[in-house]
């Protein structure tokens, strides 16, 4: 695992200044304040080389233009829909005047370490008296929908955060709203303040949270650029190893982040080169379920749950907590299992059987909608197999869709490696998992939009016998 590591390291950094340690960063004292070697600085000039030229990890300046046009497109699109919400509902000229709505980002791009391609995730703040579930949701979207710039647009309100997806002038937009006790919203609003989670529900403050968070981890690291830096690699290893999703039980971005930054505060002076090598040196030796902390949890006389073992006892079962460092505090990787625990720790090295979950829809649209379906559930298939198997198989399922271009059909399709559990003696030589993969596609057969075309195809295939379309360059290896 360290070796793959120091093959992809970040951009080399100048080593900060000798006060830059003074402070203590996190909940601990740090592991080790000292700086780079020449050794390092020589190795981060061959990463930067490799992650600029090779990985393609960083936004060329006409993309990120691009991204910034935008991102004001956008925001004047949002006020002018609050000014005309406000005009509509009678009131005062002064008040039209003054309504106002603001665009703030979080996730990637507000962290710095946006890949080319990378959806842009965006929060609107709006006044209290224009909501998410008509006002956004309806005449937001309606106003989206009829502008030629706007593409595959995707509202999702019943989600965990409700977002709005589309793509504007090609770039891919998650869109939340966040409507706060403020009858004006200020120019000058800032979102880290916690009198904005007064008298707001809890779709509000999750949707707030996820600026708020990426602003409180930015402020938590001793270094930003090292920060930032080490996060470009580490979600660039992620990726290639098949671990980066948190819909599916894996990690997803703030996770990603958090566990970077805490190593960043165990190692304030190191740079990022140093740092990819402590990262996986660190989580290697990690007693899950010890929670990773970037500061202490915060009690508030808001009254809002956070994540306590102590007190709630559904918190007691998460496998691997990663607590979000704003209030109210929270377990951002609630959905890993024992099996992409298990995963992320091993490296899945040992596969025997692949799972092929082939998913097929009448045309783009309805596949867009009926994968995202889905692949939402297909966490719910490895629990069922480690339930049906007493955990005697496990399950890795890879985070990436492969398509098939020899099909004509609208498809995509995703693999599970499957293996015996490693140490155990198993009687018998095979598992039957039929019923358990019934029992899956009768679950996915639920979706309340189906329409007819949208099949799910479950199969099985041995690892020689993988299609050439999932191997680089559609050449199976030798």
């Amino acid at each position: 695992m360290e070796s793959s590591a120091t093959l992809i390291a970040p951009p080399p950094q100048p080593p900060p200044p000798p006060q830059a340690s003074a402070r203590q960063y996190g909940v601990t004292r740090p592991i080790s304040t000292a700086g780079p070697t020449e050794a390092d600085i020589q190795m981060n000039m061959e990463l930067e080389k490799f992650l600029i030229e090779e990985a393609g990890v960083y936004e060329s300046k006409e993309e990120a233009t691009k991204g910034e046009q935008v991102l004001q497109r956008i925001e004047q699109i949002v006020k002018d829909w609050v000014k005309q919400l406000t005009r509509s509902r009678g009131y005062t000229e002064q008040m039209v005047e003054d309504a106002n709505a603001l665009i703030f980002t979080f996730g990637s791009y507000r962290l710095g370490v946006h890949y080319p391609g990378d959806e842009i995730e965006m929060l609107c703040v709006g006044p209290s008296y224009v909501n998410g579930e008509e006002d956004f949701f309806f005449i937001l979207q309606n106003i989206l929908a009829e502008m030629e710039e706007v593409t595959e647009l995707q509202p999702l309100p019943d989600a965990h955060i409700p977002v709005m997806k589309f793509k504007f002038d090609g770039v891919p937009i998650d869109l939340l709203y966040a409507s706060i006790s403020l009858l004006v919203v200020p120019e000058d609003l800032d979102i880290s303040d916690a009198s904005l989670l007064y008298d707001v529900d809890e779709h509000t403050i999750r949707s707030l949270n996820c600026c708020r968070v990426a602003d409180q981890i930015l402020k938590l690291v001793p270094n930003v650029e090292h920060f930032c830096a080490t996060l470009r690699c580490l979600k660039f290893w992620a990726k290639r190893r098949g671990v980066y999703s948190n819909v599916i039980g894996f990690l997803g971005g703030v996770d990603w982040a958090i566990l970077v930054a805490r190593v960043c505060q165990l190692y304030p002076n190191a740079v990022p080169s140093m740092l990819v090598s402590r990262f996986f040196r660190v989580y290697t030796q990690w007693r899950w379920p010890n929670p990773v902390m970037l500061c202490a949890i915060e009690e508030d006389e808001l009254g809002f749950s956070v994540w306590d073992p102590r007190k709630n006892p559904h918190d007691r079962t998460h496998h691997m907590p990663i607590i979000t460092p704003a209030y109210p505090c929270m377990n951002s990787s609630y959905n890993v299992s024992q099996s992409t625990l298990r995963v992320m720790v091993e490296q899945f090295q040992y596969s025997n059987n692949i799972c092929e979950v082939d998913i097929v829809a009448a045309d783009v649209d309805d596949l867009r909608a009926w994968k995202g379906w889905v692949e939402s559930h297909l966490n719910q298939l490895t629990l069922m197999i480690e339930r049906d198997t007493l955990g005697m198989l496990q399950c890795h399922t890879y985070p990436c869709e492969y398509v098939d271009t020899n099909k004509q059909c609208a498809h995509s399709a995703f693999f599970m490696g499957l293996q015996k559990k490693q140490g155990e003696k198993i009687q018998g030589q095979q598992f039957d998992i039929r019923g358990t993969v019934d029992e899956f596609r009768h679950s996915v057969n639920m979706y309340m939009f189906w329409k007819p075309g949208m099949e799910i195809y479950v199969s099985h295939v041995r690892r020689r016998l993988l299609p050439p379309y999932v191997f680089p360059d559609g050449c199976r290896p030798r």
